[in-house]
Protein backbone atom coordinates (compact mmCIF):
# COMPACT_ATOMS: atom_id res chain seq x y z
CA UNK A 1 0.00 0.00 0.00
CA UNK A 2 2.79 2.32 1.15
CA UNK A 3 4.73 1.60 -2.72
CA UNK A 4 2.14 2.91 -4.42
CA UNK A 5 1.11 5.78 -2.76
CA UNK A 6 4.83 6.97 -3.11
CA UNK A 7 4.60 5.63 -6.73
CA UNK A 8 1.63 8.02 -7.45
CA UNK A 9 3.57 10.63 -5.16
CA UNK A 10 6.55 10.08 -7.44
CA UNK A 11 4.54 10.09 -10.51
CA UNK A 12 3.16 13.16 -9.55
CA UNK A 13 6.15 15.33 -8.66
CA UNK A 14 7.56 14.28 -12.56
CA UNK A 15 4.45 15.39 -13.75
CA UNK A 16 4.12 18.84 -12.06
CA UNK A 17 8.27 19.31 -12.79
CA UNK A 18 7.10 18.65 -16.73
CA UNK A 19 4.24 21.09 -17.04
CA UNK A 20 5.57 23.67 -15.31
CA UNK A 21 9.27 23.61 -14.45
CA UNK A 22 11.03 26.01 -12.56
CA UNK A 23 12.21 29.33 -13.93
CA UNK A 24 15.75 28.07 -13.30
CA UNK A 25 15.35 25.49 -15.58
CA UNK A 26 13.64 27.34 -18.16
CA UNK A 27 16.24 29.90 -17.82
CA UNK A 28 18.73 27.39 -18.76
CA UNK A 29 17.40 25.82 -21.79
CA UNK A 30 16.69 29.13 -23.16
CA UNK A 31 20.46 30.40 -22.96
CA UNK A 32 21.32 27.25 -24.38
CA UNK A 33 19.09 27.52 -27.69
CA UNK A 34 19.31 31.28 -27.76
CA UNK A 35 19.81 32.91 -31.29
CA UNK A 36 22.05 35.93 -29.35
CA UNK A 37 23.73 34.67 -26.49
CA UNK A 38 24.41 36.20 -23.33
CA UNK A 39 28.56 36.58 -23.10
CA UNK A 40 29.86 35.54 -19.77
CA UNK A 41 33.31 37.51 -18.98
CA UNK A 42 35.28 34.54 -17.88
CA UNK A 43 34.62 32.42 -20.79
CA UNK A 44 35.67 34.81 -23.73
CA UNK A 45 38.43 36.20 -25.23
CA UNK A 46 37.85 38.64 -27.65
CA UNK A 47 40.33 39.73 -30.66
CA UNK A 48 40.62 42.64 -33.13
CA UNK A 49 42.97 42.03 -36.02
CA UNK A 50 44.64 39.09 -34.64
CA UNK A 51 45.26 40.84 -31.31
CA UNK A 52 43.81 40.29 -27.55
CA UNK A 53 41.71 43.50 -26.11
CA UNK A 54 42.32 44.63 -23.07
CA UNK A 55 40.44 43.67 -20.09
CA UNK A 56 38.61 47.28 -19.94
CA UNK A 57 37.88 47.32 -23.40
CA UNK A 58 36.83 43.86 -23.27
CA UNK A 59 34.52 44.35 -20.97
CA UNK A 60 33.02 47.39 -22.38
CA UNK A 61 32.75 45.48 -25.57
CA UNK A 62 30.99 42.52 -23.68
CA UNK A 63 28.69 44.65 -22.35
CA UNK A 64 27.51 46.55 -25.50
CA UNK A 65 27.01 43.16 -27.09
CA UNK A 66 25.26 42.05 -24.81
CA UNK A 67 22.87 45.16 -24.21
CA UNK A 68 22.37 45.04 -28.11
CA UNK A 69 18.66 44.02 -29.72
CA UNK A 70 17.94 41.38 -32.73
CA UNK A 71 17.13 42.54 -35.57
CA UNK A 72 16.95 39.86 -37.93
CA UNK A 73 18.03 36.58 -38.49
CA UNK A 74 19.61 35.55 -42.02
CA UNK A 75 19.07 32.91 -43.98
CA UNK A 76 22.53 31.10 -44.40
CA UNK A 77 22.20 27.80 -46.84
CA UNK A 78 24.68 24.79 -47.20
CA UNK A 79 27.35 26.09 -49.40
CA UNK A 80 27.58 29.77 -48.94
CA UNK A 81 28.56 30.11 -45.73
CA UNK A 82 32.39 31.58 -46.99
CA UNK A 83 30.38 34.60 -48.10
CA UNK A 84 29.24 35.29 -44.56
CA UNK A 85 32.22 34.39 -42.67
CA UNK A 86 35.21 36.52 -45.13
CA UNK A 87 32.58 38.72 -46.40
CA UNK A 88 33.49 41.19 -49.14
CA UNK A 89 34.26 44.55 -46.77
CA UNK A 90 36.69 46.40 -45.75
CA UNK A 91 35.86 45.86 -41.93
CA UNK A 92 37.60 43.72 -39.71
CA UNK A 93 35.39 41.98 -37.45
CA UNK A 94 35.73 41.72 -33.84
CA UNK A 95 36.32 37.59 -32.74
CA UNK A 96 35.12 36.61 -30.00
CA UNK A 97 36.10 32.64 -29.26
CA UNK A 98 33.93 31.32 -26.61
CA UNK A 99 34.64 27.64 -24.82
CA UNK A 100 32.04 26.05 -22.89
CA UNK A 101 32.94 22.42 -21.70
CA UNK A 102 33.79 20.67 -24.73
CA UNK A 103 32.16 23.57 -26.98
CA UNK A 104 34.00 26.52 -29.05
CA UNK A 105 32.06 28.81 -30.53
CA UNK A 106 33.44 31.61 -32.46
CA UNK A 107 31.66 34.78 -32.98
CA UNK A 108 32.51 37.35 -35.75
CA UNK A 109 31.27 40.39 -34.93
CA UNK A 110 31.39 43.40 -38.40
CA UNK A 111 30.72 46.95 -36.76
CA UNK A 112 29.23 49.15 -39.87
CA UNK A 113 27.49 52.87 -39.82
CA UNK A 114 24.24 51.67 -39.21
CA UNK A 115 23.89 48.04 -38.13
CA UNK A 116 25.89 45.21 -36.74
CA UNK A 117 26.41 41.76 -38.58
CA UNK A 118 26.97 39.12 -36.25
CA UNK A 119 28.40 35.65 -37.80
CA UNK A 120 28.04 32.55 -35.40
CA UNK A 121 30.22 29.49 -36.13
CA UNK A 122 29.73 26.68 -34.35
CA UNK A 123 29.80 22.82 -34.50
CA UNK A 124 30.26 22.85 -38.40
CA UNK A 125 27.15 25.23 -38.43
CA UNK A 126 27.01 29.13 -39.22
CA UNK A 127 24.74 31.32 -38.10
CA UNK A 128 23.99 34.81 -39.40
CA UNK A 129 21.95 37.71 -38.02
CA UNK A 130 22.12 41.83 -37.36
CA UNK A 131 21.96 43.66 -34.35
CA UNK A 132 21.03 47.29 -33.28
CA UNK A 133 23.64 49.20 -30.83
CA UNK A 134 24.95 52.33 -30.96
CA UNK A 135 27.35 51.80 -29.01
CA UNK A 136 28.63 48.66 -30.45
CA UNK A 137 28.52 50.99 -33.97
CA UNK A 138 30.64 53.88 -32.38
CA UNK A 139 32.88 51.16 -30.38
CA UNK A 140 36.49 52.62 -31.20
CA UNK A 141 39.31 51.28 -29.44
CA UNK A 142 41.98 54.00 -27.55
CA UNK A 143 44.36 55.87 -29.68
CA UNK A 144 47.07 53.77 -27.74
CA UNK A 145 45.67 50.67 -28.64
CA UNK A 146 45.04 51.37 -32.37
CA UNK A 147 48.86 52.78 -32.58
CA UNK A 148 50.01 49.67 -30.79
CA UNK A 149 47.82 47.66 -33.22
CA UNK A 150 49.21 49.48 -36.07
CA UNK A 151 52.88 49.10 -35.23
CA UNK A 152 52.58 45.57 -34.60
CA UNK A 153 51.18 44.91 -38.22
CA UNK A 154 53.68 46.55 -40.03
Amino acid sequence: MTWTVLLWLLIGIIIKMVMSPPSAVVGWIVNKIALHPKLILNEVTVTYNEHHLEEEEKIRFIDYFNEARLLKQYDVFPGNEKFFLHPETNVSPFVINIKRGKKDINIFVFCYADHVDVVKQFNKKVVSYRLRSDNLQKFTLPTMTKSKLLSQTI
